[in-house]
């Protein structure tokens, strides 16, 4: 018998509002493919989630644990949530998507105090993290417990290992642990030119949240625990979360085919390489200002409205600034020098 799917849309169409609108890369949709057929243990026991653990300690060092789950928000509320007592808080960016763009998940699942850091670039430094990391001991205070940290932030910036290392040593010194939304780490890394475990291990990082999405998988993400005594019952807030997986061996299995060649690195560096050439070739229309050189994959720009309102309408992206009319574009894994070119055309 035949299949009455039907494609909704036109593939050859792409907008720049966000890496997660891009689709599945072919080598995960066959790893996904390749796990089908017959059974496997459920809840993750089965050989592609045990597989799994061995290729993120390959990246990550002997002592990492992974836990897959279902998407970022989930991967940021079970981290902290297991990194946390009820009474502790969490510092974090004034930017950071924990707070900006989880609708609230943090404190409605969590049960989480965010205690919020205003920066010039999305990114904190120990002298702004005491802005906040104070009260300890106080009655009446939430105490901060975890400073959290976003690589690549979501202004498009990049911590070094350096800053992060910084970062670690201070907050530990204090008595804090140290989390890394990583929901684009692997486009840091590209960056950087570094191996994903100069960003987090090497530098004292305690647990990280791992982005595959945005990277080309259909869906999943990671709890990463770097440093076992930085969390508590983690596999039960997983569960009870509802973010353990009956059939976890398709998300497994598209974890080890991102991670255990070098799949992460090429998706990461194809979308970087596209940010680059959309800021050069934009930065030369007179009307669009880029506001913030690319790091990663991310570039802002500034715009007349009305050239935004008529390119969205072939090219969707976001406004991310309303005040300012700032826009940001994303690239992706699967951008081309095609899709940039086509689009800085339609912007001009």
């Amino acid at each position: 018998m035949g299949t009455d799917a039907v494609r909704r849309h036109d593939p050859a169409l792409k907008g720049f509002a966000s890496d997660n609108y891009a689709g599945v890369h072919p080598e995960i949709l066959d790893a996904v493919a390749l796990a089908n057929g017959g059974h496997q243990v459920s809840y993750g026991d089965d050989v592609y989630t045990s597989a799994l653990r061995n290729v993120f300690r390959r990246h990550f060092g002997e002592r990492a644990e992974a836990y897959p789950v279902f998407n970022g928000t989930a991967a940021n509320v079970v981290s902290l949530r297991a990194m946390c007592g009820s009474w502790e808080s969490v510092i974090c960016a004034d930017t950071a998507h924990v707070h900006v763009d989880e609708g609230g998940a943090p404190e409605v699942v969590g049960s989480l105090k965010l205690h919020t850091v205003r920066t010039p670039d999305g990114k904190l430094t120990p002298d702004l993290i005491d802005t906040q990391a104070w009260g300890f001991g106080d009655v009446h205070r939430a105490q901060p417990r975890v400073v959290t940290i976003t690589n690549a932030t979501e202004l498009g910036t990049v911590y070094t290992p350096g800053e992060i290392a910084a970062i670690t040593e201070h907050a530990h010194a204090r008595g804090m642990l140290v989390h890394l939304d990583g929901a684009r780490l692997c486009n840091a890394a590209a960056a950087l030119d570094v191996p994903l475990r100069a960003l987090t291990t090497d530098v004292g990082v305690d647990v990280v949240s791992f982005g595959g999405t945005k990277l080309g998988l259909m869906l999943g993400e990671a709890v990463v625990v770097l440093n076992p005594d930085a969390v508590r019952g983690l596999p039960y807030i997983r569960k009870t979360s509802m973010q353990l997986a009956s059939k976890m061996r398709f998300v497994s299995a598209q974890f080890e085919a991102l991670l255990a060649g070098d799949l992460w690195l090429r998706n990461a560096r194809n979308a970087n390489a596209m940010a680059a050439r959309l800021a050069e070739k934009a930065d030369l229309i007179p009307h669009v200002t880029v506001t913030r050189r690319p790091q990663a994959n991310a570039v802002f720009a500034t715009l007349p409205g009305e050239v935004a309102d008529r390119v969205r309408k072939d090219f969707p992206f976001y406004t991310w600034n309303q005040e300012t009319g700032e826009v940001r574009w994303m690239c992706s894994f699967d951008t081309t020098e095609e899709d940039v070119d086509a689009f800085v055309a339609a912007l001009g």
